[in-house]
């Protein structure tokens, strides 16, 4: 099956030529065209219309499982559609938070001898909430349209490549004025006038404009005004702009200008682009054309703080630990509301415990940790005791409400969040304001949304942090803290965790005095990444340790341990490599249990891994044996034992990675086994993401 994508450059004319006549035939103001994946269970956004291709990277592919209109579409091959924002929210809830505005939009399967995807077209709210039959036909035919093309473009040997961001169609420009007399006409009107392209960069801006910006023209054309203006640099206003240009309704923002000059942003859109008019705030407003509904002020704005829901949602599925969920609140949160402060508390003993904040001074902190739970003291206690949110817009209301209640910070409003979870109690969310700040109803409807997003993400970082700590301590408490000395031998080791999940494992070594004429090193790796793995690599460890001691050989080590392991029947392997030293045979006696080789390095430095032929992991068969292999104890000989997070790396072959790890072993130098070690791992790239443990022990006789 052809996949789905950009289609040949010799096809793209006709298919973006019918795409396009669609799109203004049908007055939409924004088109998608989605095509199908090979395995068709995706469908990638082709070609756009009307709106930036970084617009609709949220939106840029759709699972043809999702709920979703395109999708929806293309599965039960029929046209959808859904005429208001409210009916969007009803019926297609994922798509309303990742699509917040007001508008209308309609999904159409395109198909023809098979399913070839979904055309997507979307009208300002201002259109009426119903589709003609006659629009429903023309739509229609225009996929037919749009199928054939595909159909004969695959036919003449066209590929569909899946790669790529999506073809941007341009917007066909209305003939206008000449040049320098729109620029004339701007600079006779008060205040400042400038213009922005769909994709959000400047195009024109008069003299009065760049006053109010205080920005030359020269800097800015061409850039974003979030970026080259940072005092623009803000989430809110930036979906300002995008809310204009998906809803094609005018939009107004206030923006302070360092030190104090506020500023009034009008933007009014069109399918061209974005006229925009600046003046001072509280300056006698200009006739405009705009509905009284379509123009509003909002700090910050719905839609804004929506797609900080949107943001957050998905942010806080990927954070593990407490502060990561903290510091993921705070930069996003905090900006997207005005606040300045934020404090995160958890319920403990009857107290509230502060575990994290931004935007305060810590000797504040000091006196505000551990403040009672009791209702009669503070809003929190109260808010965490009843489960419903608690807003007071001025140090009056707080003060009316709560008489007792400590005001140390000095700031001026609050919210109080309460993080509750099935009816349990987590902790307390606190936003606050330095200056006297109204909660609407529809920002205290979505701060409350937030926290419980908030308290499942905090009591699941809680329950992480607290089995990391313990898994931690664990495994530290069983890694052996110092090497015991042994006469001839010189040794070091290193046990790095891997750096993806909860950075432990069950990665193990050891080395064990047996006598003045006898050593053994052990290393060996547990299956997994968790509390289990730990433990078992205790008990493995131990096992080693003890038979070892009892001067059991070293295929009857790994066979009495085998026996333990099946008896308590843990569900996860283990590999292990156990070496015996002979200091007065001068041989090592090498057996395994499906560990990789060790690697020699001989006084001439030749290096090479060991034949060491392996029995079967640990934990498997209980009648397994496990070969013996002897090498002669040369001076100078050194001997490597690693885990298989040192060679295993994805799409290498394990016999190129050992022959690498030997040539780095080859030319290290030997004087200090820590920095060979240090050497070693910095050949084998292990400062990034690991998504393994990594365990060493150097052995080298020094006799």
């Amino acid at each position: 099956m052809t996949s789905a994508g950009d289609l040949a450059a010799v096809g793209d004319d006709d298919l973006d030529a019918v795409f396009a006549e669609t799109v203004r035939r049908t007055g939409a103001s924004i088109g998608a065209l989605y095509l199908l994946t090979p395995d068709e269970r995706l469908l990638r956004l082709d070609v756009l219309c009307g709106a930036p291709a970084e617009f609709a990277a949220p939106w840029a592919r759709t699972p043809m499982a999702a709920p979703a209109p395109v999708a929806v579409a293309v599965r039960e091959d029929r046209l959808v559609w859904v005429g208001s924002q409210e009916e969007m929210v009803r019926a297609y809830p994922r798509t309303a938070v990742v699509l917040p505005y007001p508008l209308a939009l309609l999904a159409a399967p395109v198909t023809g001898a098979r399913r070839w995807g979904a055309l997507l077209l979307m009208w300002p709210a201002t259109r009426p909430p119903y589709m003609t039959g006659r629009e429903r036909g023309h739509i229609t035919a225009s996929c037919r349209r749009l199928a054939r093309l595909l159909e004969e473009a695959v036919a003449h040997g066209k590929s569909l490549s899946g790669d790529g961001p999506p073809r941007v169609v341009p917007v066909e420009r209305r003939p206008g004025a000449p040049a320098t007399a729109a620029d004339d006409f701007a600079e006779r009107l008060p205040g400042g006038s400038c213009a922005l392209n769909l994709e959000g960069q400047f195009t024109y801006l008069s003299s009065g404009a760049c006053d109010l910006l205080g920005c030359e023209a020269g800097r800015l054309l061409g850039t974003l005004p979030w970026q080259s203006l940072r005092w623009l640099d803000d989430p809110t206003y930036e979906d300002r702009y995008r809310a204009a240009v998906i809803s094609r309704e005018p939009v107004s923002f206030t923006a302070c200008r360092p030190p104090d000059q506020w500023l009034d942003f009008h933007l009014f859109p069109d399918a061209s682009g974005i006229s925009v008019r600046i003046v001072p705030s509280g300056a006698q407003a200009l006739p405009s054309p705009a509905p009284e509904r379509s123009t509003r002020t909002v700090t910050p704005a719905g839609a804004g703080q929506l797609y900080q829901l949107t943001h957050l949602a998905a942010g806080l599925t990927e954070v593990v630990g407490v502060q990561d969920v903290i510091a993921l609140i705070a930069d996003q949160i905090m900006p997207a509301f005005g606040a300045q402060g934020l404090v995160v508390s958890t319920a403990e003993a009857g107290r509230l415990r502060i575990t994290g904040q931004r935007g305060y001074d810590p000797r504040i902190i000091k006196r505000l940790d551990a403040l009672p739970l009791g209702t009669d003291f503070t809003p929190a206690g109260q808010a965490l005791a009843s489960g419903i949110p608690a807003f007071f817009a001025t140090p009056q209301e707080m003060h009316r409400m709560y008489p007792e209640a400590r005001q140390v910070s000095g700031r001026q409003a609050w919210a109080f969040l309460p993080l509750i979870i099935s009816g349990r109690p987590v902790g307390c969310c606190v936003l606050s304001y330095d200056q006297p700040h109204l909660f609407p109803a529809e920002e205290r409807a979505v701060l409350t949304s937030l926290a419980g997003l908030i308290a499942q993400a905090l009591d699941r970082a809680r329950l992480y942090d607290a089995k990391h700590e313990l898994a931690h301590g664990l495994q530290q408490a069983l890694l052996p803290r110092v090497l015991p000395q042994v006469d001839g031998l010189r040794v070091a080791a290193r046990y790095l965790p891997a750096s993806q999940g909860m950075d432990i494992g069950g990665d193990f070594y050891d080395l064990i005095r047996l006598g003045d004429s006898a050593a053994a090193a052990v290393i060996g790796d547990v299956q997994g990444h968790n509390v289990a793995a730990a433990a078992l690599m205790g008990q493995v460890r131990t096992a080693v340790y003890t038979h070892a001691t009892l001067g059991t050989p070293p295929d009857q080590v790994l066979a009495r341990t085998n026996e333990l392991l099946t008896d308590l029947a843990p569900e996860l392997f283990t590999s292990c490599l156990y070496a015996h030293f002979d200091f007065t045979r001068r041989r090592v006696c090498l057996a395994s249990a499906g560990h990789p080789p060790p690697l020699l390095r001989l006084p001439d430095r030749v290096t090479r891994p060991a034949v060491v032929p392996p029995g079967p992991l640990l934990g498997i068969d209980p009648d397994a044996d496990f070969p013996l292999t002897e090498i002669p104890l040369t001076p100078g000989l050194m001997l490597v034992l690693y885990t298989d997070g040192l060679v295993e790396t994805p799409g290498v072959d394990l016999d190129d990675s050992f022959t690498r790890l030997a040539h780095h072993l080859a030319q290290a130098d030997e004087q200090n086994l820590d920095l060979l070690i240090d050497d070693l791992l910095s050949k084998a790239d292990t400062a990034g993401q690991r998504t393994d443990d990594v365990a060493i022990l150097v052995l080298h006789d020094g006799s």
